[in-house]
């Protein structure tokens, strides 16, 4: 695959390898990371201390999170779990921070007629996806209380939401991305960490998203191999894509992740990142040309208003370990008590 050089591109190829490779940016910013761990890890303290207050709610809050700056497979892991959580018997309700939402009010319920810009890209596909009940807000307290007012859910899965200690959890999920893991092992902003990797010795379960590493890991492997037109809603295999010069555009916090999966599936594609959370226009996805563009499922929800028939999103979902779905019901079962 080809990639278009932008300005982002650039700038975003420095950061990763500056925060993935062991440059020397990582180095030469170390005081800043450790600064930045120190105040991390005092917060962290003040909440468990009781000095900066939580927040509970009447029922279970399974919060998924990562470590790490950057997609690394939260948004199908949910839609899995929310999946895995029906089909055990649970009425689960979906909470987010909205990320990307430019709402005047807050908390905001998200169905299918949320507008993207309002409530956040990932909590409108989350939505559509799953058709659980969804709230999202800043303040997540806000959002799950609204939950809890407006439907019947007996169980919360957080979107996002690790380092959000002001609301209590039942279960937490750390997601890592199984090709860059954790970078030269640095906080913000020499390295990806958002917290130490510590941190993880406190979770229930670790989630990779690839190939797991260690025995206390679940793999979680993200399939698509199809495609879905914006405008017509027409879905055929990837392979018809092959042998045909395409684009592939992803605003997803790794594209590169998007980009190989087409390239696995054999397509020739010239290809083009964007920032996490991009906010598309017409002139964005509007090439000139008459190639097909496809795209992620996250960023066709912010681009049917001016699609066109060339333009494609391909879906993908979680396939999980099934030990981790029998271990995550039995510890829910074994902390919390739901009647269903």
């Amino acid at each position: 695959m080809k990639a278009i050089p932008t300005g982002y591109s650039v700038w975003h190829r420095w950061l990763v390898d500056s925060w993935y490779k062991n440059s020397l940016i990582g180095t030469v910013l170390s005081p800043l990371g450790f600064i930045y761990r120190s105040v991390v890890r005092l917060r962290k303290r003040l909440y468990d201390a009781g000095i900066l207050k939580k927040h509970s709610v009447a029922v279970p809050v399974i919060v998924v999170g990562n470590i790490t700056v950057g997609g690394t497979g939260k948004t199908p892991l949910i839609i899995r779990l929310a999946q895995i959580l029906t089909e055990a018997g649970f009425k689960p309700g979906i909470i987010s921070r909205g990320y990307g939402g430019q709402s005047d009010s807050w908390p905001q319920w998200v169905d299918n007629h949320s507008d993207a810009g309002q409530v956040g890209d990932e909590a409108l596909l989350i939505a559509g996806q799953t058709g659980c009940p969804m709230a999202v807000a800043p303040t997540r307290i806000d959002a799950a209380r609204m939950l809890l007012q407006q439907s019947a859910c007996n169980v919360i899965l957080s979107d996002d939401g690790l380092q959000h200690y002001a609301l209590n959890r039942t279960i937490e999920i750390a997601v890592i991305d199984g090709e860059r893991r954790f970078g030269n092992g640095y906080c913000l902003p020499a390295g990806p960490l958002r917290e130490p990797v510590e941190r993880l010795q406190s979770v229930d379960f670790i989630v990779v998203n690839g190939a797991r590493k260690h025995e206390n890991e679940f793999s979680m492997q993200l399939v698509g191999d199809s495609a879905v037109n914006l405008v017509t809603g027409e879905q055929k295999p990837l392979r018809d894509f092959t042998g045909i010069d395409c684009h592939a555009l992803a605003g997803i916090g790794n594209p590169e992740r998007f980009f190989k999966l087409l390239a696995s599936a054999g397509l020739n594609c010239t290809t083009q990142p964007f920032p996490d959370h991009y906010k598309f226009q017409r002139n964005d996805i509007a090439l000139h040309d008459n190639k097909p563009v496809l795209m992620t499922e996250k960023d066709a929800v912010k681009c049917l208003a001016f699609a066109e028939n060339r333009h494609w999103y391909v879906p993908v979902k979680a396939v999980l370990d099934p030990v981790f779905s029998e271990q995550l019901l039995s510890l829910l079962n074994k902390k919390h008590e739901i009647k269903t």
